[in-house]
């Protein structure tokens, strides 16, 4: 058997019935099986993936390799790493204690920890269950990467990044925190008396019958597991080794799409938690400034074409997961991919907006450039202060927000844009005269409303450093496992390339100090006391994300 072969495994329920879009069994089928192949081509590794409205499983696929080396293809029973999707077992956990009497999410978390150090603030248990306690994220700490091979058990592990400075006060921001969640798996564990994985196993998976759910050791023989993989410019490679110790309560489950449905229904049928608190899990947090998040307890919140959807994503070693469940339609989807070159999060959201009857397509119309021409300018976030730059290049409108890269945007209707392979659109709106004031942001998190300024990014100017002190920054970067930033020396320009994206010029603002022009980035050089470049770290998008020069 060619590994080259697409190999797929379907299986449907053809139901007697259509759906509210009025489209037939088949042809959703059709529709759902050609939103797969775009993404898993099925020469590769692959994905599983399941739709289901209520009780009946619409549609249910497996596409592509388990084991590429054995040319083992993918069957839809098959278990994979679910990485964050774990948050919300963990929260669930949380949930079911403070049910219990045995805790309450305002209690301070030295309750149950009472040596951890706090630095003189009060953080809650809410405030690790929603992202906001301000503690350092172990995930974004350059040591991580020297970490990942090393078992340590939960209370070991705690050291490696409790002393760490507060990023942010408790409550002022949401940032995504594995911090957190790994508190509270500790936090699960002092007031159960069981490990985390044991209890998670016999207070959900074993009632609930999810039999093909574990914690992710490395070491034990799990039927059905696949294997993970990365790529890289060479194409697929083997996933590196991760011990499980470390993702623990914030990403070490293992599952199937199966077993995800069974979870999905239960918890919104009131078999895992009580009403109010699974209320509490599906509700947005509010800051400290009054600002509502996006995120609950171990689930994000957002939209598809204007339903409410609850969801989590993961991303582990060889593994990315996507899953949500829209509660108005009753419609859960999942897609599950065994590499992490292979992003289900486009395909689930496809899927699951064709469920509903709602598509995300858009048919591009012409537009001439003199009608294009309106919408270019700056727009600002409202109480964020981030630019969208809408810039017109050769006839094509472009957006550009923040740090992000440059992309183009298509009129599908007057005011009315959409990013390509995305499903994310912008909505012009106009005042009483007729000119552009604001744009509107339409994606999963929601309407996001951006007002024009005169204000611009700003402008920097690019110095020349000598090839012998461009070759001291040549090297790489590993900021997670999967994901490195590489530094090359090409006919005396300092080039850049992150895993998985196209190489870019960078330039040299100052001695250690660079800039790219595709994107509003810069990457900072740190030395060591010899002198030494021995780390970077990455401004981007309001974030400072550091990593060591890899030896």
């Amino acid at each position: 058997m060619k590994t080259t072969f697409a190999i797929r495994f379907c299986i449907m329920a053809l139901l007697a019935v259509t759906l509210s879009s009025g489209v037939s069994a088949q042809d959703l089928k059709a529709q759902f099986d050609k939103i797969i192949s775009e993404s898993f081509p099925g020469d590769g590794p692959g994905c599983t993936a399941i739709v289901a409205k209520g009780d009946q499983v619409l549609y249910r696929t497996a596409v592509g390799m388990a084991n590429i080396e054995l040319e083992v293809p993918m069957k839809t029973d098959h278990v994979f790493r679910i990485g964050s999707i774990t948050k919300q077992f963990t929260a669930a956990a949380i949930l079911r204690l403070e049910e219990e009497g045995k805790l309450s999410v305002q209690d301070d978390i030295t309750k149950y920890l009472p040596d951890y150090p706090t630095q003189g603030r009060r953080i809650t248990v809410e405030h690790l269950l929603t992202h906001t306690s301000g503690i350092r994220s172990y995930t974004d700490m350059p040591e991580f990467g020297a970490a990942t091979r090393i078992d340590k058990s939960p209370t070991e592990f705690l050291s490696f990044f409790q002393d760490q400075p507060m990023d942010f006060a408790p409550g002022d921001k949401w940032q995504y925190n594995n911090s957190g969640y790994f508190l509270l798996g500790v936090i699960i564990e002092k007031i159960s008396g069981k490990p985390y994985g044991d209890y998670i196993e016999e207070t959900f998976f074993q009632p609930l019958g999810m039999k093909n759910s574990h914690y992710g050791h490395n070491q034990p023989i799990v039927k059905g597991r696949a294997a993970g993989y990365d790529k890289n410019d060479n194409g697929y490679v083997n996933s590196d080794f991760l011990s499980m110790d470390l993702p623990y309560a914030a990403g070490s489950l293992l599952s199937t799409v199966d077993d995800l449905y069974t979870w999905y229904k239960a918890v919104m049928t009131g078999k895992v938690l009580k009403p109010q608190s699974l209320a509490k899990a599906h509700s947005p947090f509010k800051l400290n400034n009054g600002k509502m998040t996006t995120y609950g307890y171990g689930w994000s919140l957002g939209e598809i074409q204007g339903s409410r959807v609850i969801e989590h994503g993961g991303g582990i070693n060889g593994f990315l997961s996507a899953s949500l469940y829209l509660p108005e339609e009753k419609v859960f989807v999942a897609v599950l991919s065994n590499s992490t070159g292979n992003p289900p999060d486009l395909a689930a959201r496809k899927i699951a907006a064709l469920a509903i009857g709602k598509p995300l397509e858009w048919k591009k119309i012409d537009m001439p450039a003199e009608q294009l021409t309106a919408y270019v300018g700056n727009f600002e976030l409202e109480d964020e202060g981030e630019l969208r730059l809408i810039t017109l290049e050769n006839g094509q409108l472009y957006s550009q927000r923040g740090g992000r890269s440059k992309l183009p945007i298509h009129p599908y209707a007057k005011d009315k844009f959409f990013f390509e392979n995305s499903i994310s659109q912008l909505e012009f709106r106009r005042d009483a005269k007729g000119a552009v004031q604001s744009v509107i942001l339409k994606d999963q998190s929601g309407p996001t409303v951006w007002n024009k300024t005169d204000k611009k990014p700003t402008e920097r100017t690019a110095i020349t450093l000598a090839p012998e002190v461009l070759q001291e920054y040549v090297g790489e970067y590993p900021i997670q496992s999967s994901f490195v930033l590489r530094f090359m020396l090409e006919d005396g320009q300092l080039m850049t390339q992150a895993t998985g994206q196209p190489k870019f010029p960078i330039f040299a603002e100052r001695k250690d100090f660079f800039f790219l022009k595709v994107v509003d980035a810069q990457v900072e050089f740190v030395r060591d006391a010899g002198g030494k470049v021995e780390k970077l770290i990455l401004h981007q998008g309001g974030q400072q994300i550091p990593a060591m020069k890899k030896k």
